[in-house]
């Protein structure tokens, strides 16, 4: 959820759905000032790589409703934004972004893992797919995983 929250500010602040990447970096470092450059820049690359913005021509974009958002007023990411989380992770929370409880939802997830035989990661995303949840993101993770 923090991660959605400042991947949105840049893209708030600045009133527009496409920016370019470097004032992207300025917004959430000297604008801001939530982070150096270098983790802006981190940051980017952890919401990219999420599926949470699309890279195109040296601008970045939105891939979800940033409007849709809230930025608290005494918001500030913490280091774990920084760390690229796992598809399991990802589908909680894209789960709870969709108004499913924590708590019930890992337990049903981890009822699917038992019951079907494979990883937190796969029943997370067959999870949150039955219940219309879009978990590509974490479903091309979860794959990438298994490949790799």
């Amino acid at each position: 959820m923090s991660l959605r929250v400042a991947v949105a500010a840049p893209f708030r602040q600045k009133g527009r759905e496409r920016l370019p990447e470097q004032a992207f970096v300025v917004a959430l470092s000297l604008d801001r000032d939530w982070m150096s450059p270098d983790q802006a820049k981190r940051l980017l690359d952890v919401a990219a790589g999420e599926g949470l913005v699309k890279r195109e021509g040296g601008e970045v974009a939105a891939a979800f409703d940033v409007d849709g958002v809230e930025i608290p007023e005494e918001y500030s990411p913490d280091e774990s934004l920084f760390q690229e989380r796992s598809a399991f992770e990802r589908a909680l929370d894209a789960l709870a972004d969709a108004g499913h409880d924590r708590q019930e939802t890992v337990a049903a997830v981890n009822r699917l893992q038992q019951e079907l035989g494979v990883t937190a990661d796969a029943a997370a995303v067959v999870y949150a797919r039955r219940r219309g949840v879009d978990v590509d993101g974490a479903a091309s993770k979860a794959r990438a995983d298994l490949e790799g």
